[in-house]
């Protein structure tokens, strides 16, 4: 069991950014259960102060260097980028809409998504969040919820069951012995599944014409799957409409209207991150839905750290956060990476605030 981006010591002691996110690992560390410990090798990879992408820094990834003195801790970046709190101000304005959170697994989307609903119930307007990703925690990252904000998740096992069952209570009630188990055997296809994500899907941001709904999505490749399905059933709708004078809308037609949805792209200050969140950009441009905003969560260069370390990343992370202001995104927003972990209320209140909170302190 290899642990990778492990904070040195030295770099928590003038720093109290250093000293949190040094506290939080060596707690992490102390949780490992026992079975791990007991069952698996273990070595631990310290976190370095470049960008691992090239022949250079690969070679240096497994390398202990000696830890650089603290020099010029007092000096930090200034960035004056746009923040959480001003991409939900336009949000809000709408006063109902399906806002979705996409990316890459470990960017931080259902915090995000937990944030910005927060926040949004926070302005008196009705918000369901909800989630279709099986990894994520929203009651736990929540631990508690305002009384305009409702809760749920698609899970993917208990709708596919539910799907299932209707199915057999309706069309298989009339047919025999035989035709039951054969109805049960075509149920068990991976495709009954992709069905009844979809359905729930599409319950769910029906819900978006009266009220906000805030989808913390499954990561990208699980996203792009609900996607192309949402494509195939809008292509049948076409083909089945065609020559028909009544206005009629599908799930895709609603996730292609910026009007009633805005997809936000997350991501991380770093090259990978960014080249991915880049091709899902792409991806989600030619099923012809255009992203609304990008976010680029957990930034040392918008923190202030002191760390030696630590501001040598937050310099690497500049030429990412161009590349995303520049190249990419029509508009986009900087979270910072915080002291303390988002969990509950008014630490997500905080996360959306942050940027601004930053810039009052430097003031």
């Amino acid at each position: 069991m290899v642990i990778n981006g492990i904070l040195p010591h030295i770099e928590a002691e003038n720093d109290p950014l250093a000293a949190a996110i040094y506290e939080r690992e060596q707690a992490a560390l102390s949780a490992i259960p026992d079975v791990l410990k007991a069952l698996l090798p273990g070595d631990q990879v310290m976190l370095k102060p470049f960008n691992l992408v090239g022949l250079d820094p690969l070679r240096k990834l497994l390398v202990d260097t000696e830890p650089r003195t603290q020099a010029g801790v007092d000096s930090y970046i200034e960035l004056n980028e746009p923040s959480l709190s001003e991409l939900v101000d336009d949000i809000a304005e709408d006063g109902h809409g399906l806002v979705m959170l996409m990316g890459k697994g470990g960017v931080g989307k259902t915090t995000l998504a937990a944030a910005i609903a927060v926040e949004l119930a926070h302005r008196d307007l009705p918000v369901h969040l909800t989630t279709s990703d099986p990894a994520a925690h929203l009651t736990e990252t929540l631990s508690g919820s305002p009384d305009n904000l409702t809760v749920s998740r698609i899970d993917p096992h208990e709708v596919t069951e539910r799907y299932r069952q209707e199915v057999m209570d309706n069309k298989g009630v009339k047919l025999d012995a035989g035709g039951r188990a054969l109805l049960e055997e075509d149920l068990r296809s991976p495709c009954t599944e992709e069905i009844a994500v979809f359905q729930a899907f599409s319950r769910i941001i029906r819900e978006a014409g009266k009220k906000f709904v805030v989808m913390d999505t499954a990561p990208t490749g699980h996203t792009l799957l609900l996607i192309d399905t949402l494509g195939a059933y809008h292509r049948k709708m076409v083909r089945q409409m065609a020559g028909v004078r009544f206005h009629y809308t599908t799930p895709m037609t609603q996730l292609r209207d910026p009007k009633q949805t805005k997809v936000l792209i997350v991501t991380l200050a770093e090259t990978t991150p960014v080249l991915e969140a880049a091709n899902l950009q792409a991806d989600l441009r030619r099923a012809g839905i255009e992203p609304w905003a990008w976010i680029i969560n957990n930034s040392v260069a918008a923190a202030s750290a002191k760390s030696a370390l630590l501001r040598q990343r937050a310099a690497n992370e500049l030429r990412e956060i161009n590349a995303v202001a520049s190249q990419h995104a029509q508009r986009y927003a900087v979270v910072p990476l915080l002291k303390e972990e988002p969990v509950g209320i008014k630490r997500l209140r905080r996360l959306v605030n942050a940027r601004d909170q930053e810039r009052d302190h430097v003031d």
